[in-house]
């Protein structure tokens, strides 16, 4: 009887993951990343896929795992419909979880086995409301190297790490995505951090990122609008102009870390 109270103490303690993972037409990658969840070492609350209405096989990549899930114990909802671009999916993911700390991965992106047990560790310890972690960067010649996670006075993205981060749900209620650009994600780490909530890094490798897409594109157009824009949400979070020039200088590295 003993034993048996002592397992329901323990359960009532640990903390609930909710993972979100959005995609769209992600048939190719979706598989790495939803396994890298469903054999993670700490098993999560429940795993959330919002679908932006493909129209390859990525709903049926994602239906797959259904039984995988449910024999884990884990709640797996798979959602497609029309949404407003992939912040809004967020959004969406967000307001219908349960856990007590949100992590989001993308589709193409994948954790570590260890990612949830080293963030619950962690959480019990320091009851952050927001954490993050170093990141392998996965170049497109299949090259890597270790983005290390820092909490520094000049607040800047060369030390976050958005695939590690794990965040107190109600964080998302109070400021949701803003869905005005690719760097909204940005907007709300910089809330939180203005807002003296309580941000506690990881300096362990916890997730895998792919560096391509449109946030590494090296066209010349594609940089200056990458630079105005995070300018601008610095800007308007109340930080000054030499956050433009730490900016400028993180999107040239981009250029040429890139292979």
């Amino acid at each position: 009887m003993l034993y048996v109270l002592f397992e329901i103490g323990v359960f009532m303690n640990d903390t609930k993951f909710s993972i979100i993972t959005v995609c769209y037409n992600s048939e190719k990658t979706l598989s790495r990343t939803i396994e890298s969840v469903l054999n993670q070492t700490y098993t999560p609350y429940e795993y959330i896929i919002i679908d932006g209405l493909s129209n390859d096989k990525t709903l049926e990549v994602a239906n797959r795992y259904k039984n995988d899930f449910k024999a884990r114990g884990v709640k797996y909802s798979v959602i497609s419909e029309k949404d407003n671009g992939m912040y809004d999916a967020l959004n969406k993911g967000c307001r219908i979880s349960h856990g007590d700390l949100i992590g989001q991965i993308n589709s193409d992106d994948w954790y570590e086995p260890n990612a949830l047990f080293e963030m619950n560790n962690l959480f019990k310890e320091t009851k952050f409301d927001m954490s993050y972690a170093d990141l392998r960067m996965i170049n497109s010649d299949g090259s890597s190297w270790i983005k290390h996670a820092k909490i520094s006075k000049f607040v800047s993205s060369r030390n976050w790490n958005h695939p590690t981060q794990f965040t107190n749900r109600k964080l998302f209620f109070l400021h949701p995505y803003q869905c005005k650009c690719m760097s909204d994600d940005l907007d709300f780490m910089l809330w939180v951090r203005s807002n003296n909530y309580n941000i506690v890094v990881l300096n362990k490798v916890i997730a895998n990122f792919c560096v391509n897409g449109m946030s590494h594109s090296k066209d010349f157009e594609d940089v200056l609008k990458r630079i105005r824009t995070k300018s601008k949400i610095y800007h308007q979070n109340g930080y000054s102009f030499f956050h433009t020039i730490d900016v400028a200088f993180v999107e040239i590295a981009k250029c040429l870390l890139d292979k």
